[in-house]
């Protein structure tokens, strides 16, 4: 990977980061205050951390699936795990879905990851 496409992947790893961090911890605080959207805490979890990685896929324009995946891993992953601490802080969920939680999200974060490397034109 040459300099400029470094800097746009780690731009883009910021920002679908930041973007998945801001919806997570949106669902978690109307979820603190909705058993409704708290009964949905893993979908939609699990969705956002997907989004994450599907933006940051389109947004880096990856070459390689597994540099997609992995930025996917990570925007979906470390979104979710701060959206997971909150909601454990706030004493909606137990410590223990600290771990699943986050495996689950960046399990998820990847697959976003590999689907926006699919929507990339091959020129690009």
């Amino acid at each position: 990977m040459n300099a400029p496409d470094s800097v746009t992947s780690n731009g883009a790893l910021v920002k679908s980061t930041v973007i998945g961090t801001i919806l997570q911890l949106a669902m978690v605080v109307a979820g603190h205050y909705s058993p409704a959207i708290a009964g949905q805490f893993a979908a939609g979890g699990m969705t956002i951390s997907g989004i994450a990685g599907l933006l940051y896929s389109l947004w880096s324009r990856q070459k390689a699936t597994g540099s997609a995946a992995g930025g996917g891993v990570v925007a979906g992953g470390v979104s979710a795990f701060l959206g997971i601490l909150v909601s454990h802080l706030l004493g909606d969920v137990p410590a223990s879905v600290l771990g699943l939680g986050t495996a689950g999200s960046a399990v998820t974060g990847a697959i976003g990851g590999v689907i926006g490397k699919l929507l990339v034109p091959k020129s690009a």
